[in-house]
Parts: structure tokens; C-alpha cells; sequence
């Protein structure tokens, strides 16, 4: 599935539309700032994966600082049958830079 952008993923939010939302940055880095995801670091992503199971045939928008390692928790996602992951491109930092533009 194609990756998602900052602008698409505020609407999804903003509209609450159902999708499973995931940051893959260390439990530190999501403490400092986050926009509400669940948060699995991506070195824990391969124990954790049995919990989000259930999630597998429903849209996953995967996030992190800046694109990085969702995109290889996507890549790795879609190796365990998960079929419509979605990196956001650029990550929180292209996420807060859109939201600065703004103001």
C-alpha cells in the first residue's frame, strides 16, 4: 500500500476515521512528543507483533521521527501477511513543521 502524507494523515485524525496508528520511536522520544499513537518501538515490534494480530486486514499508518524506521516497520509488517501499511513520510518532524506552517 503507499505511504501516507502529513497532510492526509491530519485529515484521517481530524475526521477519527478507523485506522491503527503506530510509532515505532523509543518510549522516551514519544514522551517527549507524540500525536496519540500506540507506541511499540521498532526493536520490540517483532515480540509485540502477536498483539496487533488482530489488526492485519485494517489500515496501519506506522510513524516515526522522521520516516525511517517505520519504513522498515513497514517492510517488516508486511513480511508477517499485514497488507495495507502505511509509512507517514517524514515522520512527527514533517508533521510539526506542517502544523508551524500553519501558524
Amino acid at each position: 500500500m503507499e505511504d501516507i502524507t502529513v497532510s492526509e494523515l491530519r485529515e484521517k485524525l481530524e475526521n477519527n476515521e478507523d485506522f491503527v496508528f503506530i510509532d515505532v520511536r523509543e518510549e522516551w522520544e514519544y514522551e517527549e512528543d507524540n500525536l496519540g499513537a500506540l507506541n511499540i518501538p521498532l526493536g520490540q515490534l517483532p515480540h509485540q507483533i502477536k498483539d496487533i494480530m488482530q489488526h492485519k486486514n485494517k489500515e496501519i499508518v506506522v510513524q516515526c521521527r522522521s520516516g525511517a524506521r517505520s519504513g522498515n516497520a513497514k517492510k517488516f509488517m508486511e513480511t508477517q501477511g499485514f497488507n495495507k501499511v502505511r509509512n507517514l513520510l517524514g515522520g512527527i518532524i514533517a508533521y510539526r513543521a506542517m502544523e508551524e506552517e500553519e501558524d
